[in-house]
């Protein structure tokens, strides 16, 4: 689907009917999301790809037990890291150095501008720029489904202390920060599924500076 009529046809889903969503577009949802921009590149968080029922289940009472936790095929959990260490750096440019073949040295620069973010920025400060990170990649997300013509609810209500500990989070350094219920809208349990996109018109929501 074309970008422009595929973000008209997506909405955020209420209902889903349970129907899987192929492993050739979750994949092609999930390497979009791999792709997508992340400042300096470092890519300070991970997603979870959830299938499993049972653990869906367990699962929805963290997210005030909205039905799309378990009406959809797969749950994307977006989970920023707590923090960035030097060790996180110094990973991320070997990592560059083995795909580009370019030496550690060429990148000094670089590497100094990724811990001036280290040490100068408190923990919860790396944080939130990692969460930040996160949402971008979320954004990613959302639009390739709609691409491939699947439904996607972001989801910011849950309680992410229980998701963290039912996914065991907070030993890996990592939080949860969003959801993405990936699945097909239930056309008709969801009174929003024929309703038209009410978004600001463009004279309102962008000014041109010359």
């Amino acid at each position: 689907m074309e970008l422009i009529n595929a973000l008209n046809w997506r909405y955020a889903v209420k209902r889903m009917n349970g129907q899987k969503v192929p492993d050739e577009k979750v994949n092609t949802i999930l390497e979009a999301t791999r792709l997508s921009a992340s400042s300096m590149g470092l890519q300070p968080y991970k997603v979870f790809v959830i299938k499993s029922e049972e653990l869906r289940k367990k699962l929805q009472p963290a997210a005030f037990n909205q039905p799309q936790i378990v009406e959809a095929s797969h749950l994307l959990i977006f989970a920023a890291y707590k923090d960035i260490s030097e060790e996180d750096v110094n990973s991320y440019i070997q990592h560059i150095t083995d795909v580009r073949a370019v030496s550690a040295e060429s990148l000094e620069g670089f590497k100094n501008s990724l811990m001036s973010i280290v040490h100068n920025r408190t923990k919860e400060q790396k944080h939130q720029w990692a969460a930040r990170q996160a949402y971008i990649a979320f954004g990613t997300a959302i639009a390739a489904a709609a691409v491939e013509e699947v439904d996607a609810t972001p989801m910011e209500g849950f309680e992410p202390a229980k998701v963290d500990k039912i996914l065991h989070l907070e030993e890996q350094g990592l939080t949860s920060v969003t959801i993405l219920a990936l699945g097909y809208r239930d056309v008709q349990n969801d009174k929003l599924a024929t309703a038209k996109k009410v978004r600001k018109e463009k004279e309102e929501l962008f000014e041109e500076l010359a």
